[in-house]
């Protein structure tokens, strides 16, 4: 089986083929569209419940906009920590020349990314929606900071793509953003393709020295931390940016609704069946 270290040499030389500049890769237009999807309707919050069948298509469409707004937000700030943490990681002991030298890619890519939906969100939805969760400090055993880090990693990621390839698929959608969308995904495959390796690796390494206390704890934490990054996706500010009323109890609705959890189980199952296969869940977390 190829390691991190080995595959890291062919992720770089793949990044260095497809290096692009975030700055000239599209024409910013001066106005979006009107009258078109700008997400599939069936990724957004809502769809499937009385709450969705009760707005026209105008309002519909509007809100797509808001919601690829929001979770073109909520992919840049899961990435702020992401970079941060590879940063941190760069030359650290242990870490072959090849390793590091993907690094330096993955927080390039990371950087640009950010600076892409960052450009699209402030010029056509007037901000990136802030941060919300918050981080409590917790003691770890050995390498479980590290197995954690990367399991965030994995979160992020994974379901940002099963969204990227959903719009860059769907002619309904605005081509601009079909376009942001496509060329995350092709950052994003790399990505996700060391992430799976490198997670791997270090759960091996560290897991079997772990108590049943430690290992037990450790999945009760990712099954709410992938719980939580569900919840940021039902936000009641982008419900009353897109002129919804009771956003509150509109999102309240939508992550208690049946349609809506068996979305968060499809949509999840990619990295959840990651996480199972690799005995860092015991089983499929509820939704």
């Amino acid at each position: 089986m190829e390691t991190a270290s080995e595959l890291a040499v062919r992720l770089t030389k793949a990044s260095r083929k497809k290096f692009w500049d975030v700055y000239n890769f599209v024409e910013w237009p001066e106005a979006l569209q009107a009258d078109v999807w700008y997400m599939p309707p069936e990724l957004i919050s809502i769809y499937g419940t009385p709450a969705w069948e009760s707005l026209t298509e105008e309002q519909q469409k509007r809100l797509s906009l808001y919601e690829l707004g929001n979770f073109f937000s909520l992919v840049l700030q899961g990435e702020r920590p992401l970079v941060a943490g590879l940063v941190d990681r760069l030359y650290a002991k242990g870490n072959t020349t090849s390793v590091n030298e993907y690094l330096h890619h993955f927080v390039d890519e990371e950087n640009k990314h950010m600076v892409m939906f960052g450009e699209f969100c402030n010029r056509y939805v007037g901000k990136v929606y802030p941060e919300k969760k918050i981080v409590l400090p917790r003691e770890y055993a050995k390498g479980e900071e590290e197995v954690a880090f990367y399991c965030k990693v994995m979160v992020v990621e994974e379901l940002g793509d099963f969204y990227n390839l959903a719009i860059e698929k769907d002619e309904r959608c605005d081509p601009l953003v079909r376009e942001i969308n496509k060329v995350h995904h092709i950052d994003e495959a790399r990505h996700l393709a060391f992430g799976r390796v490198q997670l791997a690796e270090l759960f091996n390494k560290f897991a079997p020295a772990w108590s049943a206390e430690t290992l037990a704890g450790f999945r009760q934490w990712l099954g709410d931390y992938l719980r939580a990054s569900w919840g940021d996706y039902y936000n009641p500010t982008m419900y009353r940016d897109a002129g919804l009323a009771d956003s509150y109890e509109l999102r309240q609705m939508a992550m208690s609704h049946p349609v809506c959890a068996e979305f968060r189980r499809k949509a999840s199952s990619k990295v959840v069946n990651y996480f199972i296969k690799n005995g860092l869940l015991a089983e499929e977390p509820a939704f």
